[in-house]
C-alpha cells in the first residue's frame, strides 16, 4: 500500500476513492473498504481512501474531541490489511477548513485525484462549514466524469456501527462488545521504551510502549496478547498482563502510560514495535499505601491472567 500526503506527481492516475476519518478500522468502515476494492476492480482503478490528520474535530477544538480509537499509524497498519492500493493523507489545518465545498470537488477531487468513482457514507459532509452533501456530489459528478456512491450505515444487533459507540464500549469496559464492532480485540500499538525499571525491580519486568494517544480510550488492568515480541517470518503471540493508566501509586504527573508484563518471556524487546490486543479486564487502577502492597497485587494480577489463558485453552480444546 502506498501512502501519499502529496498529490502533484500523481494526479493523472485514475482512482475510486472513498473519504472519512477511519479511526479503528471497525467493520462498518470494512465494508466501505470491501465496495471501494470491488469498484477498482470492476473499473480498473486504483482503490483509494482519502483521510486527515489530525482529525477535525481535534483542530477546531482539541479539548472536546473525542479518544481515538487509532494513532494515525494504526490506522495506516488496518488499511494496509485491508489491502487498498492507496491512502491519501491530507493535513487538516486552517487552509484546508477554508475550502469550500465546490473547490473541494473541483481542486481536491478532480484535478488533485482524478477521481472517477466515489463512495461516502450516508452522513457525509465536505468542504467550508460542512456545506457540501451527496446532492451537491450528484449534482457535479456528471461534469468533472465521476461516478458517486452513498454507503448506508452498517447495522449490528439493530444498531449502527461506529466509533463513538466503540469509544462506549470499550469506556463501560466491554471489550467483548469492542470486539464484537470492529471484528477483532481492540489493540494498541507502538515501540517498547526506556521505563524507570521499577517492574524490573518489584521482581516482574516490563516493556513500556511508547503511546501516541494522549487520552487512551480505556484504562486499568487487562489480560492481554502481544503481537511482535519474537522477530519471526511466522505469527508469534504473546500472553501478558497489562497496566494502561498514570501509576497512582508511583507517579504524580498523571501521564497515561502502557506498560505490559509478558507471561514466561526473558527476551531483550527494546525498540520492537509491537501490538496489543486487550482481551478481558481485571480491574481498575489503585493506589497503594506502599510498593510491597503493590507487589502484592501484581503477583494476583499476573496469577488471574494466567487463569484466564487455562480457561480459554480449556474451551478451546472442549
Amino acid at each position: 500500500m502506498q501512502v501519499w500526503r502529496s498529490t502533484s506527481a500523481h494526479a493523472k492516475t485514475p482512482v475510486a476513492l472513498t473519504i472519512g476519518n477511519f479511526d479503528g478500522v471497525h467493520l462498518g468502515h470494512q465494508a466501505m473498504l470491501a465496495r471501494l476494492k470491488d469498484a477498482a476492480k470492476r473499473l480498473e482503478l486504483t482503490a483509494c481512501v482519502m483521510t486527515f490528520e489530525p482529525h477535525p474535530r481535534e483542530f477546531f477544538a482539541p479539548d472536546q474531541a473525542p479518544t481515538r480509537l487509532t494513532s494515525l499509524r494504526e490506522k495506516l497498519e488496518l488499511l494496509a490489511q485491508s489491502k487498498v492500493d492507496r491512502v491519501q493523507v491530507y493535513r487538516f489545518n486552517y487552509d484546508f477548513a477554508k475550502i469550500c465545498a465546490e473547490e473541494f470537488i473541483i481542486r481536491i477531487l478532480k484535478r488533485e485525484l482524478s477521481v472517477r468513482w466515489l463512495l461516502v457514507g450516508d452522513d457525509f459532509r465536505f468542504g467550508a462549514r460542512r456545506a457540501g452533501n451527496f446532492s451537491m456530489l450528484q449534482a457535479y459528478s456528471s461534469q468533472y466524469e465521476f461516478e458517486v456512491e452513498e454507503m448506508p450505515g452498517f447495522i449490528i444487533d439493530n444498531q449502527r456501527v461506529s466509533s463513538t459507540r466503540i469509544r462506549q464500549a470499550l469506556a463501560a469496559d466491554n471489550l467483548r462488545l469492542a470486539k464484537h464492532l470492529l471484528g477483532r480485540p481492540y489493540s494498541i500499538s507502538g515501540r517498547v521504551v526506556d521505563g524507570d525499571k521499577l517492574g524490573k525491580k518489584l521482581g516482574f519486568p516490563t516493556a513500556n510502549i511508547q503511546l501516541k494517544h494522549n487520552r487512551p480510550p480505556l484504562s486499568g488492568i487487562f489480560v492481554v496478547e502481544v503481537h511482535g515480541a519474537i522477530k519471526s517470518s511466522l505469527p508469534t503471540i504473546i500472553p501478558g498482563v497489562a497496566s494502561l493508566g498514570v501509576r497512582p501509586t508511583t507517579h504524580d504527573n498523571g501521564k497515561p502510560i502502557l506498560e505490559i508484563h509478558l507471561l514466561d518471556f526473558s527476551q531483550n524487546i527494546y525498540g520492537h514495535h509491537l501490538r496489543v490486543d486487550f482481551l478481558h479486564k481485571l480491574r481498575d487502577e489503585e493506589k497503594y499505601p506502599n510498593l510491597a502492597e503493590l507487589s502484592k497485587q501484581i503477583a494476583k494480577d499476573i496469577e488471574s491472567a494466567r487463569n484466564y489463558f487455562l480457561t480459554a485453552y480449556s474451551l478451546k480444546m472442549a
